[in-house]
């Protein structure tokens, strides 16, 4: 009968450390996607703070190209409020579905400015106008790779 008793209570111990294991990993997965969305904020700020030194440079060569302008930095806007709106949680599948579309938005609009820029030569040679579209690229790479990460770290989390 003691035996019995021993046994029951090693089986008892080992299953609670089981449980309490795999809660651990959970909560660590958890903890992995919710920062690998983290990385993905902080390059979108990035971006976002890029976007009016870039229009700003431009500015000055592309006076005609006003709605151009205007467009990119509306879409900039719009995606800034939502990533700085107290709902933005990777949790909310409506907000993620808004904050998705603005940046959507945000990057056609980048492509529409890339175009223009494209079209003047004398823009697109300006050292600072370079630079800053250069920024962009490695920005737009960093958000690619966060965003890979965080996907990885949802299907492990799943």
């Amino acid at each position: 009968m003691k035996m019995f008793v021993w046994l029951f209570i090693a089986v008892v111990v080992i299953l609670v450390v089981f449980g309490v294991s795999i809660f651990n990993k959970l909560v660590r997965a958890r903890n992995q996607a919710k920062n690998g969305f983290s990385q993905i904020d902080v390059q979108l700020k990035r971006r976002h703070d890029l976007i009016p030194n870039l229009v700003e440079t431009a500015k000055r060569y592309l006076t005609h190209e006003e709605e151009t302008l205007t467009r990119v930095i509306d879409a900039r806007n719009h995606a800034q409020s939502l990533q700085d709106s107290s709902k933005h949680q990777p949790d909310s599948m409506e907000h993620m579905a808004l904050f998705a579309k603005a940046e959507s938005m945000l990057s056609k609009a980048l492509g529409q400015f890339s175009a223009v820029v494209e079209a003047y030569p004398e823009l697109k040679a300006d050292s600072v106008i370079k630079e800053l579209m250069d920024e962009l690229t490695n920005t737009e790479n960093r958000i690619g790779f966060a965003r890979q990460h965080y996907n990885d770290s949802v299907m492990f989390y799943n």
